[in-house]
């Protein structure tokens, strides 16, 4: 098996949806950022030998949004692209796909990462419009498309809302997320806490060059306004002001709030992973290496969330390793209550014993290692793209930070986790 490493990442700013991408496509998000990626790393674009994006939200013009985007962005037509599909986790899920080709030795370079535009999300029209719709193909009178047109009523043109719902239990996330929260006594206070320093580290992120030195630049016609910020992160944010804020699921009773809960956002990530040996042949200096790799699926009913503690367990009993070992961790934050159930759960032995099968707690997520530039509650989570994210600011807090080991985890809709050991490289 080949060793996997990371050269280097990067992304577009991530951007509140509805705004400065409001009138793109998917496609034109991910072209810009494996163009920027293809730009920093100086790779030539006919060396790469697959290309994998994760997205959740697909338009139908472009179901493997991941060819348009390498096309667009200047990678040959010879090289095969696909697209998947893990809801949160699936840029995580395109970098494990690059990780097996390459450790497989099917390529020895792949860009891997994600999209998300939720501006440019399909509206259906109800069912009963789409049948008559369907019918519609086989029009080819006069008589045939009068009778269509007095079959339309009113009702067929309402749309249906989209909603980031579950469709198993048709539960939203947040409420899910209120009802663990709940359960394992996740207080507002200690959430919006979560939430103010989320926003107030990314805000230092930025100013100290760390997150605008992972973007790529996005300009677009015909005004070419320069996007190279994120446009949610909130340095101002104070408990005394999110403390406001009504509970914006479980109204009654509810702890989540828009203020710590992550926001609908615009963006795409990409990596570039090459095989140890490929990457000496060419004189480029890795990042990090991939040690391990964990996926995990839940119960959907109570554990939608808790992806993070199972693959993180799962990850680390896979390596040998113990959380302490961990020098850097980074984990997408859905929602501060989210965020706080799994450290919770990580630092439980009851936990430990009744769930993953380990006699005592995984460990103490140790504060000072943890989401040190910020999250997804602040810089924002383009549901296909976050990964991507994730696993470039790891790498880059190895190399700001002098560690040796991260670990990045993320949990996904449909009750997955997913987790990743990363080791700083030495030649």
């Amino acid at each position: 098996m080949k060793k996997v490493v990371l050269i280097d990442g990067c992304r577009t700013p991530f951007l509140r949806s509805g705004t400065d991408y409001m009138d793109l496509m998917s496609y034109q998000l991910g072209q810009f950022a494996i163009k920027g990626l293809l730009v920093k790393t100086g790779i030539d674009p006919k060396m790469i030998d697959s290309v994998a994006m994760g997205c959740v939200i697909s338009n139908i013009k472009t179901p493997n949004v991941a060819r348009e985007a390498a096309l667009t962005a200047g990678i040959p037509n010879t090289t095969p692209c696909h697209t998947v599909s893990q809801a949160c986790i699936s840029a995580n899920r395109a970098i494990a796909d690059g990780c097996l080709e390459i450790m497989t030795g099917q390529s020895d370079i792949v860009i891997a990462g994600g999209i998300d535009h939720t501006s440019d999300t399909p509206i259906q029209f109800p069912r009963k419009m789409r049948k008559k719709l369907f019918k519609a193909q086989r029009i080819k009178t006069m008589m045939d498309n009068l009778k269509f047109v007095f079959s339309l009523r009113p009702s067929d043109f309402a749309p249906e809302r989209p909603q980031v719902a579950e469709f198993t239990t048709d539960r939203v996330m947040g409420q899910d997320c209120d009802i663990m929260a709940a359960s394992f006594g996740i207080t507002r206070e200690d959430q919006d806490k979560f939430a103010v320093r989320s926003h107030q580290l990314a805000a230092k992120a930025h100013e100290a060059g760390h997150l605008p030195a992972e973007m790529v630049e996005v300009t677009i016609p015909p005004k070419f306004k320069p996007i190279n910020r994120d446009n949610g992160v909130r340095g101002n944010s104070t408990l005394e002001k999110v403390a406001k804020l009504r509970p914006a699921f479980d109204r009654k009773f509810g702890t989540l709030t828009a203020a710590n809960s992550s926001f609908l956002t615009d963006g795409a990530s990409a990596t570039l992973l090459m095989s140890e040996e490929k990457a000496k042949e060419l004189g480029l200096t890795p990042k990090v290496e991939v040690v391990a790799f964990a996926f995990t699926g839940q119960s959907l009913e109570d554990e939608l969330l808790l992806g993070p503690a199972y693959a993180v367990s799962k990850v680390l009993k896979k390596a040998g390793m113990e959380l302490s070992d961990m020098d850097v961790i980074e984990f997408h934050e859905a929602f501060a209550g989210q965020i706080l159930t799994n450290l919770k759960a990580l630092a439980s032995d009851e936990f430990a014993q009744k769930n993953l099968g380990r006699d005592k707690a995984v460990g103490e997520v140790n504060q000072s290692k943890f989401n040190l530039w910020g999250g997804s509650l602040s810089i924002g989570h383009p549901f296909g793209a976050t990964g991507g994210r994730i696993m470039t600011t790891c790498a880059n807090r190895l190399q700001q930070e002098g560690g040796k080991y991260g670990i990045l985890a993320a949990c996904a809709a449909g009750a997955h986790g997913h987790a990743m050991i990363l080791k700083r490289y030495e030649a």
